[in-house]
């Protein structure tokens, strides 16, 4: 027979294993906050831009309504573009390479996921370029950037909606992998959009789709907070095998 146990072993056992839970649960937030923290970071700090270029003059709306890159190009909003962009950058790689991690955990060892992960780092470096080559001076490479940021990030975005009919199990429920397909449907729409009226000198139409297609791809990051509440954690090793090293 198993001992009984008393009321306050009982008790204390309840606490703990609701400690468990609660720090688990903590855990899940840590990590579903991390989409999130980018979706707010950029979007609030282009905003910023864009207010601090009104602001002193460098664009003037009342005559075109300006790019994203025309509103950081001039100084001082230079600075804080750039570092909203390289901070975003960071935030995105690390968010690419996790749920790189958390598709193949779930048993999906594909070649969509891994090429899925290559798109996402070459659309982190496209928006790094973004930040950091300013129009003015660098035209050549902001323009790379802003392919790479764009169309490559649509890429990536288009392959993580395939990947969420994929994997299992699917977060969410099934509005998730909708939305996401809805999203993508509608930002590449604006991208082709953009491209069209910047064509026909129509820049503040393009210029208006330019900022729609970036928000809404910020939000699709954001919508991985939802895959992430599932995460109690990860880690990267240096070695394929764990070895235990014998001190001498």
């Amino acid at each position: 027979m198993l001992p009984a146990l008393g009321r306050g072993a009982v008790e204390a056992a309840l606490e703990s294993a609701g400690g468990e839970e609660l720090t688990d649960l903590q855990k899940m937030w840590a990590w579903a906050l991390l989409p999130i923290l980018l979706t707010v970071w950029t979007t609030v700090g282009l905003w910023i831009v864009y207010a601090m270029a009104v602001a002193n003059g460098s664009v003037n709306v009342m005559v075109d309504f300006p790019y994203i890159s025309t509103c950081g190009t001039y100084s001082p909003q230079s600075c804080i573009f750039a570092q909203v962009l390289n901070i975003g950058a960071v935030l995105g790689l690390w968010i690419s390479f996790i749920r790189f991690q958390q598709i193949r955990d779930y048993g999906c060892h594909c070649r969509l996921n891994t090429i899925s992960l290559i798109l996402g780092v070459v659309m982190m470096l496209g928006i790094s370029l973004v930040g950091n080559f300013q129009k003015t001076n660098q035209t050549e490479t902001h323009l790379v950037g802003s392919i790479l940021a764009f169309y490559v990030g649509m890429a990536y975005f288009w392959l993580q909606t395939a990947l969420t009919y994929q994997v299992k199990p699917r977060h969410g429920g099934k509005w998730v992998g909708p939305l996401r397909f809805c999203l993508c449907l509608l930002c590449t729409a604006l991208i082709i959009m953009m491209m069209v009226f910047h064509i026909q000198d129509l820049k503040s139409v393009a210029a208006i789709c330019e900022w729609t297609a970036a928000m809404m791809m910020f939000f699709l990051f954001g919508l991985f907070a939802v895959d992430f509440w599932h995460l109690d954690g990860h880690f990267y090793h240096v070695q394929k095998k764990q070895s235990v090293l014998k001190r001498e």
